[in-house]
Parts: C-alpha cells; sequence; structure tokens
C-alpha cells in the first residue's frame, strides 16, 4: 500500500461527519464504482429523490464527489483528487465484500448498468453497419491500436484527456498506463455507448463527459496526454481543436492525433459528414508549431489490401517543449517554465 493520507484534525472530522452515516456511505460506495445519476440511486436504495439529492449535496460540500451535467441529466462519482476522497478510498477498502447491504446495492448496481448497456447497444447496432462500412477502407483498429501502444511506450501517465471519445476505445486501450483519464464527445448517444463500454470492463479511473472539444470546460495544463482519435475529419477548423488540446497539456506533456491521410474519396462528405478529406503531413505540422508543440514521431499506416480505394491512417505524436525547472538548492524554490512562449 502507499502512503497513508494525512489530514488534519478538523479536516478528518469534517469528512468522518460527512461519510459516517449509513445512505451516505452506501452512496460514496457505488459512486466509487463509476457514473450514477439520482434516478439510479433512488431506484438502488428505493429512498426518495430529494432524501438522495439532500445526502448527495453534503457530499459535494465535503469535496468527496463530482456533479457533472449532460443535458437534462446530472451524473456523480467519487472524486478522482484530493485527500479527502482518498481518505474515502481507503476507508471503503476496508468494507467488507460479504456485507449484505453492500451486496444487495451492488446487484442493483449491475442490474441499472445492464438496462444501461442494453440501451447504448440498441444505438450501436443501428449504426454498426455504417462504423464497419469505414473501418473496412483503412488499416485494421488492432493495426493501429499497437502503433498508438509502441509510440505511447510504457511511460506511466498520469492523467489522459481523450477528445471526441466516441465509444471510449482510447480508454480502454490505454487504461493500463493511466491513473485518471476523462473522455469527452459532443454526441450524448455516444456517451452512453462510451459508460456502458466502461461498466463492462470495470474501468473506474476514467469518465465521460459531454462538451465540445473547440471550446473545453477544463483547466489548462491539467493533463500529461491528450489524444484526438479519428475526429478532426469533421472539422472545418481543425486547428481551433489542436489549439485547445495544447492549451490543456502540462509542460512536457503529450499530444496524441490519429486520423486519415489526404484521399479523394469524396462521398465521406455526403453519406458519413467527413468536412476533411485527410491531412497532410504539412498541414498538422503548421498546426502542432502553431499550437507550441514540437513534433516527436509520425507514422503512416497503410490499409492492408490492394483496391486503390483504401484510406491511409496517420498517427502524429507531439510535446509540449517546456519543462519544469526549479534550483535544485532550495525546496521552496519558485518553479519556472523554459522551451515554449
Amino acid at each position: 500500500m502507499g502512503e497513508p493520507v494525512r489530514l488534519g484534525l478538523d479536516a478528518l472530522v469534517d469528512v468522518l461527519r460527512a461519510a459516517g452515516e449509513p445512505t451516505r456511505l452506501r452512496l460514496l460506495a457505488l459512486l466509487a464504482a463509476g457514473d450514477v445519476t439520482v434516478t439510479d440511486l433512488t431506484e438502488i436504495l428505493g429512498q426518495s429523490q430529494p432524501r438522495i439529492s439532500r445526502h448527495l449535496k453534503l457530499l459535494g460540500e465535503a469535496d468527496l464527489i463530482d456533479r457533472y451535467q449532460e443535458g437534462a441529466w446530472a451524473y456523480f462519482r467519487l472524486r478522482q483528487e484530493g485527500k479527502a476522497a482518498s481518505f474515502v478510498r481507503n476507508l471503503l477498502a476496508h468494507a467488507s465484500e460479504n456485507d449484505p447491504v453492500i451486496l444487495r446495492d451492488g446487484e442493483r448496481l449491475d442490474a441499472v448498468k445492464r438496462q444501461r448497456s442494453e440501451r447504448a447497444q440498441d444505438y450501436f447496432s443501428r449504426n454498426a453497419a455504417e462504423w464497419d462500412e469505414l473501418r473496412r477502407l483503412h488499416a485494421a483498429d488492432e493495426e493501429v491500436d499497437a502503433a498508438v501502444i509502441r509510440l505511447l511506450g510504457n511511460q506511466p501517465i498520469d492523467s489522459l484527456l481523450d477528445l471526441g471519445t466516441g465509444t471510449g476505445r482510447i480508454l480502454e486501450l490505454l487504461s493500463g498506463l493511466y491513473r485518471r483519464a476523462i473522455g469527452v464527445d459532443a454526441s450524448r448517444d455516444m456517451l452512453s455507448v462510451a459508460r456502458a463500454n466502461l461498466d463492462r470492463t470495470g474501468i473506474t479511473k476514467a469518465s465521460v463527459r459531454h462538451a465540445d472539444i473547440l471550446n473545453l470546460p477544463f483547466e489548462a495544463q491539467d493533463f500529461d496526454l491528450v489524444t484526438i482519435h479519428q475526429v478532426l475529419h469533421f472539422f472545418d477548423q481543425p486547428e481551433i481543436a489542436i489549439g485547445e488540446a495544447a492549451r490543456m497539456l502540462r509542460p512536457g506533456g503529450r499530444l496524441v492525433i490519429i486520423d486519415l491521410a489526404p484521399h479523394t474519396l469524396e462521398y465521406l462528405r455526403d453519406d458519413h459528414a467527413h468536412v476533411r478529406l485527410g491531412f497532410s503531413h504539412q498541414s498538422m505540422t503548421d498546426w502542432l508549431r502553431k499550437a507550441g508543440l514540437d513534433i516527436e514521431q509520425v507514422v503512416d499506416l497503410h490499409p492492408g489490401h490492394g483496391s486503390g480505394q483504401g484510406l491511409t491512417v496517420t498517427i502524429w505524436l507531439a510535446r509540449d517543449p517546456r519543462r519544469l525547472m526549479a534550483s535544485a538548492e532550495s525546496d521552496h524554490a519558485v518553479p519556472t517554465f523554459a522551451g515554449r512562449d
């Protein structure tokens, strides 16, 4: 186990006061397992919505949970950051897995997730033929995934932001590398698919949010890896998305873009809403440099068939050139950035 969480006496009392009530402790156990709505929680616990909402308000005031809006729905989850949330996670780890109340809550949560998965699968099935058609045009997903893993190496990732997360494929692919991750998408239907896939694979350190990737609702310099997978060709001005991605990067952070090389398949504009017919190395290089990033590697993955109608997938790996520098002579030196204006 890691170092124990150290809280001051007043902070410890506040956390214990917030968590030390049966319903709120049950809520925290459920929220540690992923994103849940108030409606889900009322169904699982068999309590009224006002009562559940009041408990959630108290947990939020104690900085133990996150709340974020997705259309008419509000989702809640146990916070991934902060000493108080870390203490609660340790506290929950000491709860007996055989406790009948925890077991019953877990079974009801599984039922809610199954219903969520069935709704998402219905949407996925309606669109599967279109997605399969596009997949047949370019290199196999497995080949692309393997290339991304090779480029990133085995360096641990503290925080990942996946822009245009879609089905959550990148969140699943890199789950063994990151400590926490957020996937954003403008489509609520796709977020339902991604959330169901995270539930299915048991990935609780990642969450998905509804957001505009051209105007992200996050603090700047909060992620050490940002990914944009097969998204930019839907934008008239993809350089704006690249600029937003660069703004999210910590000093030394990396950006991975996976998209299509230039092609002539005009029907993709009308049939699949593609705005851009791929990107040249030069165009992407110009945009990345304008965003203040250095390109480290570029990989082209050609289609595995010789029909002449295939699409080449290109992967660009870029890095924020800044480094956080502090004087080695003092632990209290003021940090400075070097490398990027």
